[in-house]
């Protein structure tokens, strides 16, 4: 199948799209937070995409972890559903969109290797909530904040089973 954004981009030029995708707040058993450093601007990013026609977000998640990472999720826990104008992007070569991002946390672990797609990322690491560094992209700073205030108690952290990858809300 052609790529379904190359063909909206032939018929749009670089004008806003509208475009749904999925991040994955992929935490390891510390709870540090996964980012790769995004190839195309330089920033830190988290694993995720832009949804192909007929997936769920919870595919999308998937398909794009596996993708960049290498790494597999088990469930996914939906964070929230970010989406305005902050969330409007620019990318180096001119293209706009205004992201429709699910957001979902998923365990993962740090001693499974790492297998980066290099033409989309240059890097990756892990990152305790106080470490994260300062060049994480725009439209990811909500999501990455929305994390940190999990990881530093101000928003109820997720318990996540032993058996299995799933989390629930922990009372607070």
């Amino acid at each position: 199948m052609r790529d379904y954004v190359a063909e909206l981009r032939a018929l749009v030029g670089s004008r806003p799209l509208i475009l749904p995708g999925t991040s994955v707040v992929a935490v390891d058993e510390r709870d540090r937070l996964l980012l790769l450093r995004r190839r195309d601007t330089g920033g830190w990013g988290l694993p995720g995409g832009l949804m192909e026609p007929g997936e769920s977000f919870e595919d999308t998640g998937r398909r794009e972890l596996w993708e960049e990472t290498g790494l597999r999720a088990g469930e996914l826990v939906l964070l929230d559903v970010f989406a305005g104008p902050e969330y409007f992007y620019r990318y180096p070569n001119g293209d706009q969109v205004h992201n429709v991002t699910a957001a979902y946390l998923a365990r993962v672990s740090a001693s499974d290797r790492l297998v980066l797609q290099e033409t989309e990322a240059c890097g990756a690491a892990f990152f305790a909530a106080r470490e994260v560094p300062a060049g994480v992209i725009a439209p990811e700073r909500p999501i990455v904040a929305r994390y940190r205030r999990i990881a530093e108690g101000e928003r109820p952290w997720p318990t996540w089973s032993s058996s299995t990858t799933a989390c629930a809300a922990r009372p607070r």
